[in-house]
């Protein structure tokens, strides 16, 4: 079985082949990925028109790249699989609509894949875990704590009622003048920083309710650097260190209650996993803090490979294999409509701060 899976839902052009043969493991036999960083990077975020237009320009060529990096013709592919939602639409438009031609073209299944999805079933591509287990999900656009039964069977335990993390770290980097993506830039500028200078908030920390909250964070680092201005080097130092040790408290305030949860629910399950996925999982502090509350909660701890982690394609292909071999592939999938907002758990009721036309996620 070998799935195309396209990827554009955000600032990441991407296409990869994915195979599985069998009971064999499965095999990435391409990704490639273009970063659409530096066309950004003199906003401070992403500019969805910037996006799409880079999508425009460069999916075909990324497309016959991971074609040609696999080893196979486009009709040795079993399946097209594309990003459907959640995301900036434009970008999805793109990406949507060429797989559709392909898929068309070649007379080949084609797979809608949620986003979130793919980040979801990305650790059975890399560990082979078995389900049921936690996921956190911390990225530029999505927050979540999400308990993954099986595929297409999730349930959203806890999501952002404001910002999600990656967010909150552009949006610190930005009020520091630390350059674009926030999330590496903070962490750098925090290494030489003193942690206990200030004394930020733990949004959320000991509440029963289970969510994140990050912008009452954002705006105490506001007022912080505002108080102080003008800022030295060492300044901004202290600030992020100061900012990076309350997400990481915070964080494993809201993951340790999941993580006592999922015991209480499932405790026929004998060595549960969280899998953390999303770009913000490449910080260390976060990801020694969900380590060590790991260990004590006596849980296994899964980070997929960081270049697995961000958005790629190989996550997309790989859902697209998970979702044909369950039998789930849609039937009318070449008349799906990209969906900016596309909840994984649709079930769940929506969350405070999701605004009238629900969550994003």
């Amino acid at each position: 079985m070998r799935v195309l899976g396209i990827e554009t839902s955000c600032d990441e052009t991407a296409a990869s082949v994915v195979a599985l043969d069998g009971a064999s493991a499965p095999e990435i036999l391409s990704n490639v990925v273009l970063s659409q960083i530096e066309e950004h990077a003199a906003f401070g975020g992403v500019v969805p028109e910037i996006a799409a237009r880079a999508h425009v320009e460069a999916l075909d060529g990324i497309v016959e790249a991971a074609l040609a990096d696999s080893g196979v013709v486009l009709g040795d592919i079993d399946a097209i699989a594309a990003t459907a939602g959640p995301g900036l639409v434009g970008g999805l438009i793109v990406g949507l609509m060429t797989a559709k031609a392909i898929a068309a073209a070649a007379n080949k299944p084609l797979i809608a894949i949620n986003h979130l999805e793919g980040h979801a079933l990305t650790a059975r591509l890399t560990d082979g875990l078995d389900f049921p287990y936690l996921l956190l999900l911390v990225s530029g656009g999505h927050t979540q704590i999400v308990a993954v039964r099986g595929v297409g069977d999730y349930q959203r335990w806890a999501t952002t009622i404001d910002d999600a993390l990656g967010e909150a770290f552009d949006k610190t980097a930005k009020m520091l003048g630390l350059p674009y993506p926030g999330g590496p830039n903070v962490e750098k500028a925090a290494a030489s920083g003193n942690a206990a200078r200030f004394a930020f908030p733990r949004p959320m920390k000991g509440s029963a309710q289970p969510d994140f909250s990050f912008s009452g964070l954002k705006t105490a680092v506001r007022q912080a650097a505002t108080a102080i201005a003008p800022l030295s080097d060492q300044d901004v130092a202290d600030i992020c260190a100061s900012f990076q040790a309350a997400v990481a408290d915070a964080l494993g305030d809201r993951v340790g209650r999941a993580l006592n949860r999922f015991r209480q629910e499932l405790p026929g399950k004998a060595d549960p996993a969280l899998v953390v996925a999303g770009g913000v999982a490449a910080n260390r502090t976060i990801k020694a803090t969900l380590e060590k509350l790991c260990v004590q909660a006596g849980f296994q701890f899964v980070a997929p490979p960081l270049k697995l982690c961000t958005d790629n394609a190989a996550m997309i292909a790989w859902a697209g294999i998970e979702r044909l071999r369950a039998g789930m592939a849609e039937e009318n999938a070449a008349d799906f409509v990209p969906r900016s907002r596309w909840p994984l758990d649709s079930i769940s009721a929506p969350m405070v701060g999701s605004g009238r036309r629900g969550a994003k996620a």
